[in-house]
Order: structure tokens, then C-alpha cells, then sequence
């Protein structure tokens, strides 16, 4: 049975729909009776004499179905992205020696990052040529 503070129990309703609509969405059932539903709508296209009424079904239908896709997609990419950061921060926290100033990177401008990013290119760059990182030229 579940406690009152397990974080699957108090999830919001937006965030359990999100994630169920994500979850179908992914799957290759989905995608076959979508392109079905497609298939269905051209080979009606004869019956319907391909009228405007005809086009403005699948038009609209999928206009919709993409613009809440975004949504559900970006809230899903927010909370992945949140949850990876939160999983990082933890090992960068239990790491010997690891820089505990990376842990919120996200939050930097992109200037700082590209700097950091740099910094690790010439790390990389000098230990694949197998010399110490002083001897990098900047």
C-alpha cells in the first residue's frame, strides 16, 4: 500500500495525464492506427468527391492533435530534464574531488556555459593526447 508522501500518489492530474498520454503516444499501436486513421481518410477521399470538407477534417483533426502534443511532449521533456539534473547533482554531491560549482549549471547564461564547455573540450583534447592539461595553448 502506498504512504500519503509517495511522490506517485501526488502527482497533479495534469501531470498523470501528461504522462499516460505521453506513455500511448510512444507506442507503435498508436503509430499504426494513426497512420490507419490516414489511410481510412484518403480512400474516403473518392466517396467524399475530395471536397473541402474532406481536406478540412484531417486538417483540423491533426492541427489539434498536434498543437496538445507539444504540450504533453514539453511537459514530459521538463520532467525528465528535472529528474536527470536532480540524479547528476546527487552524484556530483558523493564524488570525491568532483567540482560541486557544475551542479546547477542549467541555470547559467549561455556564455558561462560555453566557457565550461571549453574548459572541459581542452580537458578532453589533452588527455586523449595523453599530456597534462597545463600544457594546453589557449
Amino acid at each position: 500500500m502506498a504512504s500519503r508522501s509517495d511522490p506517485l500518489t501526488n502527482r497533479t492530474l495534469f501531470t498523470r495525464l501528461s504522462q499516460a498520454t505521453a506513455r500511448w503516444a510512444g507506442k507503435p499501436q498508436t503509430f499504426a492506427v494513426a497512420v490507419s486513421a490516414i489511410v481510412i481518410w484518403g480512400l474516403s477521399g473518392p466517396f467524399f468527391g475530395f471536397n473541402d470538407t474532406w481536406q478540412l477534417v484531417i486538417n483540423t483533426s491533426t492541427t489539434i492533435i498536434t498543437f496538445l502534443m507539444v504540450f504533453i511532449i514539453q511537459n514530459s521533456q521538463n520532467r525528465d530534464t528535472a529528474a536527470m539534473q536532480i540524479k547528476l547533482d546527487e552524484l556530483l554531491a558523493k564524488v570525491e574531488g568532483a567540482r560541486q560549482e557544475l551542479m546547477d549549471l542549467e541555470e547559467l547564461d549561455e556564455e558561462k556555459i560555453e566557457g565550461i564547455r571549453k574548459e572541459f573540450e581542452k580537458r578532453a583534447r589533452a588527455a586523449r593526447e595523453g599530456r597534462p592539461l597545463a600544457e594546453e595553448k589557449a
